[in-house]
């Protein structure tokens, strides 16, 4: 296998950074918002039908505020994009299969374009400002 190595400038180190930090927002929102009210939340997952609503919560906080807060920090990015791409999709497919609803539609759709976001944060990694290329050049 060859490797081409690429050089990368201020311009794309800026726009990864800033690319990360937008597509975080909506995970640190959500699973703050879901937090907060964790009674209606399990309401809102009782009515999907999810089995056992409590658990599902405490995943579902976990997954996206702590893995929103990872890719924000760019700590352990690659690993918080596949469990995030993960997400996108299988929460499109939990919550947003009523296609008679062009909303549905609409938030199946976001899900699927922020799956393969969070799939280029698995191949590529966080960039050049991350906290875990900060800890990288402090070891040596």
């Amino acid at each position: 296998m060859t490797t081409i190595a690429v050089e990368v400038g201020p311009a794309q180190n800026l726009a990864t950074l800033v690319g990360r930090v937008l597509m975080s927002l909506i995970f640190i929102w959500g699973g703050y918002v879901k937090l907060v009210d964790g009674t209606g939340t399990q309401a809102y997952l009782a009515g999907l039908g999810v089995p056992l609503p409590e658990i599902a919560w405490i995943v579902t906080v976990a997954v996206e505020l702590v893995g929103g807060l990872t890719l924000l920090l760019g700590f352990q990015a690659r690993l918080a994009g596949l469990i995030l791409a993960a997400w996108s999709v299988a929460t499109a497919l939990v919550a947003h299969t009523n296609f008679a609803d062009p909303d549905m539609q609409i938030h199946f759709m976001k899900n699927v374009a922020m799956a393969g976001g969070f799939l280029y944060v698995a191949a590529f990694g966080a960039g050049a400002y991350a906290v875990e290329r900060a800890f990288r050049t402090q070891r040596g």
